[in-house]
């Protein structure tokens, strides 16, 4: 016989005052809720507002500063790029910088060895210089020893110039022409007072004058005669020539008598005469185998000694 089941106990139903109280509670909640959103002031919306603000330009500034530094980070890595570029290119440069480095360091060593070796050339080329100053002092000196030397080798001898050349000329032969020329001129000389006689040797091949030397014993009959020959021809209409001297042939030939120089003394009197020419100078002779100069009457006389010496008095001229 099927179970028979118990009805639940009756639950008290709500009645119309329970629904009433019900409603009325939420009425009243939504009320006080109304209430309290009614009662804010307007200075809470502003704070609400300011802070709202505040934020949006937080957010702004730090989107600014992450914008900046994402900028820069960029930047940063594209110039590392560069650097790193640049860093592989060198790393293929270095090799040659350092051939180069090389190559000048080389080049300065060479330097340096040059600049030390032009020092010890210049003091060597100043010694050598010195040196040369004081040869040329020694050898001007030797010179004019020599030429003191051969002066006074000289001092009594006289030079015959122009004298045509004999067929047999020998030393007896120039002697008797010395002789006639000294009788034709009024001067005592005889055999006894000749030393020596001679002809200058001439070049191969030519058939020149040569001057003839004649030695004679002192200077002072040396003197005579010259000063003699000088008179001779100031006073005569036809000066010295060939026929006063006893030749045949050529007798017109003109002679000059001088006393024998040396070379450098030749020289100067070539020279000074060649001055004398040009009118600077009036009078130009050779004494005791010396050459001079005089301007005129009442100037000093100049005794020449040098080829400088003659160059200067001429650009003075």
């Amino acid at each position: 016989m099927p179970k028979l089941m118990r009805s639940p106990p009756l639950n008290r139903s709500q009645s119309m005052s329970d629904m009433d109280e019900a409603c009325a509670g939420s009425s009243t909640g939504l009320i006080l809720s109304k209430r309290r959103r009614l009662s804010d002031t307007p200075k809470e919306y502003e704070q609400e507002d300011f802070r709202t603000i505040i934020r949006e330009e937080l957010r702004n500034m730090l989107h600014s500063l992450q914008s900046q530094q994402n900028t820069r980070l960029d930047a940063l890595e594209q110039r590392i790029t560069e650097i790193k570029t640049q860093d592989t290119e060198m790393s293929k440069i270095n090799p040659t910088l350092i051939e180069i480095k090389k190559t000048t360091s080389s080049i300065e060593s060479t330097v340096s060895f040059l600049a030390s070796q032009n020092e010890e050339f210049k003091k060597k080329i100043e010694l050598l210089e010195q040196q040369n100053k004081k040869d040329k002092e020694y050898i001007l000196t030797l010179e004019q020893r020599i030429e003191d030397i051969q002066r006074e080798e000289r001092k009594t001898n006289v030079e015959i110039k122009n004298v045509p050349k004999l067929a047999e000329e020998t030393s007896e032969t120039l002697l008797g022409l010395v002789t006639s020329l000294a009788k034709t001129v009024g001067c005592k000389v005889d055999e006894g007072h000749i030393k020596d006689i001679y002809r200058i040797k001439g070049k191969k091949g030519t058939n020149a004058n040569t001057p003839i030397v004649v030695e004679i014993s002192s200077t002072i009959l040396k003197t005579n005669l010259m000063n003699m020959c000088k008179a001779f021809n100031r006073k005569s209409k036809q000066k010295l020539c060939a026929k006063h001297l006893g030749l045949r042939s050529n007798e017109d030939t003109p002679i000059y008598v001088s006393e024998q120089l040396t070379t450098k003394g030749a020289r100067l009197y070539f020279l000074a005469r060649e001055l004398a020419k040009s009118k600077t100078f009036k009078y130009c002779w050779t004494a005791y185998g010396r050459v001079y100069l005089r301007k005129h009457d009442a100037s000093p006389i100049i005794t020449v000694r040098s080829e400088a010496q003659i160059n200067s008095l001429l650009q003075k001229a």
